[in-house]
């Protein structure tokens, strides 16, 4: 059950803090904004246990900071922080880490953040893997073990308008016209007709948050689809994730083609023509390599609302490829493209994407992925993924 319109805007005005606008002179106007994504895998089995580790200090958290005091983006999703609804491990990341220089990096501060709860972790009540028991990880309506775990959290240097942004937590998977139901091999439908009905789409939550740069309004369109893999021959996470994907496909073709997406809100239909966005996150699908499903995210890089792929490189990818073999001997996509390290048998694949609008001009775009012999090689091991950034402007 969807919560009604003033309880859905209260939650998210309760899980997004903000400070006092920091108004820019007109001199000080920036020629371009930077707009980044990063999976920072700052996440833990035990709830608190984020919080915990931060407030004891954490040498991981150190070079998660110093990557993103380095590249400096303006506005930065941040996927796999653990959510707690105090925002307690979020306000010790920016406190304690981002706002105190880290291996030689200057300070950086966010005067804006926003967070909401997500269904990773979040018990659905439903045998939704078949074991036979409703309180597995995989039971709840995105993988986890604890409400919270691999959130997500959007930091802003320009104001974030909380009461406008729209958020689909709760929005059905079978709402969505020819959804890739996962069947078994024998055609039978995996999931019963009554867990179907009701299975969120979401794997963690997919956001709309529009933020005030000094350029104008800019949507900032934010998710984490769940991985196309840790599934069976009935595909389930394959078709979740390609679906997830195209929630946002849809979203910003608007129209008839968005008339099936609801908010949690209960308001109907798409993004609006001519409103200008950026897609980020781990959406977990490489165009080329990998298990993804379908179209994948070629539904977002070819879709026509997109600009054409900036194609962000980090030289360290073709390294860390060469140097790790396996699979990514194989691979046909550009090594340089990479996103993610997850060792040999799977490979680097590129799945971290900023996306921006067609409107909007694309001034430059890279992933932080130095080689050996460059600054902060040291620092991205504190994830299995690399910081994509992308500079716009209009």
């Amino acid at each position: 059950m969807r919560p009604p319109l003033a309880a859905a805007v209260l939650t998210m005005l309760a899980a997004c803090t903000t400070s006092a606008p920091d108004p820019q002179p007109a001199e000080s106007r920036p020629t371009s904004i930077r707009i980044a994504s990063y999976n920072i895998a700052l996440n833990d089995d035990a709830p608190g246990g984020v919080i915990a580790r931060l407030a004891a200090g954490d040498e991981s958290a150190r070079k998660l900071a110093a990557v993103i005091q380095h590249v400096r983006p303006d506005i930065l999703l941040l996927n796999e922080i653990d959510h707690d609804d105090a925002l307690r491990a979020a306000a010790l990341f920016q406190r304690d880490y981002l706002e105190v220089g880290q291996f030689g990096n200057a300070p950086i501060r966010y005067a804006h953040r926003f967070a909401t709860q997500v269904n990773t972790g979040e018990p659905s009540g439903l045998d939704l893997d078949g074991d036979g028991s409703t309180d597995g990880p995989n039971d709840a309506w995105g993988y986890g073990r604890h409400p919270g775990q691999y959130a997500m959290l959007l930091l802003s240097r320009f104001p974030i308008d909380a009461e406008r942004a729209r958020t689909f937590q709760h929005l059905r998977w079978s709402a969505m016209p020819g959804a890739l139901r996962p069947m078994n091999p024998d055609g039978t439908p995996y999931h019963p007709d009554e867990v179907w009905s009701v299975l969120r789409l979401s794997s963690k939550n997919h956001w709309d948050v529009p933020v005030a740069t000094p350029f104008g309004e800019l949507h900032v369109l934010a998710s984490h689809p769940t991985p196309p893999a840790f599934d069976g021959p009935e595909g389930r996470n394959q078709a979740r994730n390609h679906d997830e994907i195209r929630l946002f496909a849809d979203y910003i073709a608007g129209g008839e083609r968005a008339a099936w997406i609801i908010d949690d809100a209960g308001v109907e239909g798409g993004l609006a023509d001519g409103a200008r966005f950026v897609i980020l996150g781990d959406q977990n699908a490489d165009p080329n390599d990998g298990n993804s499903v379908g179209l994948g995210i070629r539904q977002l890089l070819e879709h026509p609302r997109v600009h054409p792929d900036p194609l962000p490189r980090g030289s360290g990818g073709a390294e860390s490829a060469a140097r790790d073999g396996g699979s990514n001997l194989e691979h046909r996509g550009d090594p340089e493209l990479d996103t993610g390290a997850f060792g040999p048998r799977v490979g680097n694949l590129r799945v971290d994407y900023a996306l921006p609008s067609r409107d909007l001009e694309v001034v430059g775009a890279g992933v932080f992925w130095p080689r050996s012999d460059q600054q902060g090689h040291d620092w991205v091991e504190a994830s299995d993924h690399r910081l994509v950034w992308v500079d716009v402007r209009w």
